[in-house]
């Protein structure tokens, strides 16, 4: 499981819909009891946004034309995690042709040596 925990708008469609698809995985696992630990410490997952992301995605999926019609179950949130949001927007630029044309343009940032810089 991963969370960008970024603006939608940055992301692709892939990454796009995939973040909207962690989400429910991360509920599911949460209600099923199972362990989120080691996403937890490495920065992955931000478990007290999750709703507030998983909104923003599906009206970012909406915009787009695309429907939504997944509602995100109902989870006992909790503050657990930090998503490196920064570091996600770097990761994404550099992986990514599409989100990294997104970031560039509607961000305003640069290229330094072929990568994304984020100061």
């Amino acid at each position: 499981m991963r969370q960008w925990n970024i603006d939608p708008k940055l992301l692709c469609r892939k990454h796009l819909l995939g973040e909207h698809v962690e989400c429910h995985m991360l509920v599911g696992a949460i209600n099923k009891g199972k362990r989120i630990n080691g996403f937890i410490k490495k920065g992955l997952i931000q478990v007290h946004t999750t709703r507030k992301q998983h909104d923003k995605l599906a009206t970012e999926m909406e915009r787009r034309g695309y429907k939504h019609k997944s509602p995100l179950p109902e989870f006992e949130s909790f503050r657990a995690g930090k998503v490196d949001q920064k570091k996600s927007i770097r990761d994404l630029g550099n992986r990514c042709s599409e989100c990294r044309k997104n970031i560039l343009t509607k961000l305003k940032r640069r290229r330094i040596n072929g990568k994304v810089n984020v100061e």
